[in-house]
């Protein structure tokens, strides 16, 4: 940890990864911070005793240089770090679907690229973040990105291959959920219940079922077959789900998250 780490282009999920990273005992002074706005970096340093500095900087004298800028605005990020990135620096990438290769083309030879996919859920430490190795990165540069990104959440190694479809099921995964619940808490709506009561409900009833799946280590078939009584509620429920191919959406909702990201990683914006 007496390594500095720089977060480049800090926003929610910079902000929460550098929060996760002091609780996990890294020292404020290790860590830098850069932003596109000053009063952004100026905020920064007030919350939480980290230094501000220009992306150059941030080049030049990190260790690790962490950039969570978004795919489009990747490209001239790379533009400006390139000319200032050493190639005894270690670069983690966040940026859906934007490969290792890509990045060690815009690079100074021999630069090590750690690709990595995290989500939301690291706001209140419970990421799943999914890290694939570049061409230059070994098995320490790996580890280091683990510590980091295990800060805020779970950590998972995938060959780069993977990322995609990760991106399309952890990535992208939590606005699922969050697309499902607000679609029971309508429902509940229309049974009767009022709005706050149906949240809680659902709430609830997803923390409950999301413990079970992680704790139990019982296959989900199981786990849904066991609620599901002959004739009852929720076998009705079921099969109004599978008459309106409810599986097949989901399945088709995330190959289209994957094919996104494959479009994002050969330039197409729109």
């Amino acid at each position: 940890m007496s390594q500095k780490v720089a977060v480049l282009g800090t926003g929610k999920i910079g902000e929460a990864l550098l929060s996760g990273m002091l609780r996990g005992g890294w020292p404020a002074a290790d860590l830098l911070v850069t932003a596109r706005r000053a009063d952004r970096a100026e905020e920064l340093r007030a919350r939480y005793g980290v230094t501000p500095v220009t992306n150059a900087e941030a080049a030049k004298t990190a260790d690790t240089l962490i950039l969570t800028v978004k795919p489009q605005d990747m490209g001239a990020l790379l533009d400006e770090l390139a000319p200032h990135v050493p190639a005894d620096r270690l670069v983690i990438s966040g940026a859906a679907g934007i490969t290792t290769a890509s990045l060690e083309e815009r690079l100074t030879a021999g630069v090590p690229v750690v690709r990595v996919m995290t989500n939301t859920p690291a706001l209140v430490d419970e990421a799943m973040s999914v890290i694939s190795a570049g061409s230059h990165a070994t098995a320490d540069h790996l580890a280091h990105a683990e510590e980091i990104f295990g800060s805020v959440g779970k950590t998972l190694r995938v060959p780069e291959s993977q990322q995609d479809a990760c991106t399309a099921l952890s990535g992208s995964g939590p606005a699922y959920f969050f697309y499902l619940v607000e679609a029971m808490t309508d429902a509940g709506i229309l049974l009767g219940l009022p709005r706050d009561k149906a949240h809680d409900l659902i709430v609830q009833s997803a923390i409950g079922a999301a413990t079970m799946l992680r704790d139990s280590g019982e296959h989900p078939v199981k786990l849904r077959e066991n609620v599901t009584s002959p004739a009852g509620t929720t076998i009705s429920a079921i099969r109004e789900l599978e008459n309106h191919g409810v599986r097949a959406a989901l399945i088709a909702a995330l190959e289209a998250a994957r094919d996104r990201s494959r479009e994002l990683a050969a330039g197409t914006k729109d």
